[in-house]
């Protein structure tokens, strides 16, 4: 695939004198360049939704969500999956994220690493992946779409029956092809040529937290718009537990803080106080529902 004709690489009109105005200007021609992004995004929400429920589907059962790429695209995928425990309380299993020259590479490019396939299969394997007998799932974040490294553990995941999900901001490129089910917003050419790190990186972050919150949402870890299983880990998630109980149960302060020292955690709390509980028996009930909130509510 010749880089020349990537869209990714394209020069862009608009920021062509970029060097030659102002500041202000200079930041005018960057934000209307980012205002695109959000409607390319949006008109991938069929193509996201379908990896959502294919992921949700896998991940129920006892799957994994893995995300692997290079430099940024590598690095959106470990900041996306290194915040899933702390905010849904899951393990640090359920999505895990991996990048071409390993954890190094988050601080210091090391931009060699993306030109192996060889590698990519590799570090799928070392992190573990099919450990769940075909349950696990594999996102290729690559912003180009033709990364090695990427193409090489998609390969990798798809030999192993395993789902692949492909994003990248190049429509019809390798990553797609190779993709059961391909992302793809087009977001053009950067106001500086072929820095990927710019629009198409804020196109891959919003991809990245539909598709980790909404599996979250549909395993059951938000109730209504609420953290419900945030693990409360220091003062100010403390305080995010009690006002989230409070706003669940209609609870005043107090109460709502009694309810998350007695129950300890949110979700067994938060039963306790809408259904008059003991900790023990709201801890059935949620057993009892899978662990969905709402459903143990009766809701």
């Amino acid at each position: 695939m010749s880089l020349a004709h990537l869209l990714t690489e394209a020069r862009n009109a608009a920021s062509s004198r970029i060097d030659a105005v102002s500041t202000e200007e200079m930041l005018r021609i960057v934000n209307d360049e980012d205002s695109t992004v959000a409607e390319r995004v949006r008109e991938q929400i069929p193509q996201i939704a379908r990896a959502v429920d294919a992921i949700y589907e896998r991940v129920a059962q006892g799957g994994r969500l893995f995300y692997t790429g290079a430099g940024t695209s590598g690095r959106l995928g470990v900041l996306d999956a290194s915040e899933c425990p702390p905010t849904y309380g899951v393990s640090r299993d359920v999505v895990q994220g991996f990048i071409a020259g390993g954890d190094g590479a988050l601080r210091v490019s090391a931009e060699g690493a993306e030109d192996s396939r060889e590698l990519g299969s590799r570090d799928l394997l070392a992190n573990g992946f099919n450990q769940s007998a075909g349950l696990d799932v594999l996102v290729g974040i690559a912003a180009s779409g033709r990364t090695p490294y990427v193409l090489g553990a998609m390969q990798t995941a798809r030999e192993l029956s395993c789902l692949t999900v492909g994003l990248s901001c190049v429509p019809g490129s390798p990553v797609e092809q190779a993709a059961d089910i391909a992302i793809a917003p087009a977001t053009g050419a950067e106001v500086i040529t072929g820095s990927t790190r710019m629009k198409a990186g804020t196109a891959t972050k919003l991809v990245l937290n539909m598709l980790s919150t909404g599996l979250m949402v549909r395993l059951g870890h938000v109730y209504g718009n609420l953290m419900t299983n945030v693990q409360t880990t220091n003062e100010k998630l403390v305080d995010r537990a009690e006002r989230i109980i409070a706003a669940a149960t209609g609870a005043a302060p107090e109460r709502a803080a009694d309810l998350l020292r007695e129950g300890g955690s949110v979700r067994t709390a938060i039963v306790m106080g809408k259904r008059d509980l003991s900790r023990a028996e709201a801890e059935t009930t949620l057993s009892d529902a899978g662990g969905v909130l709402r459903r143990a509510l009766g809701e």
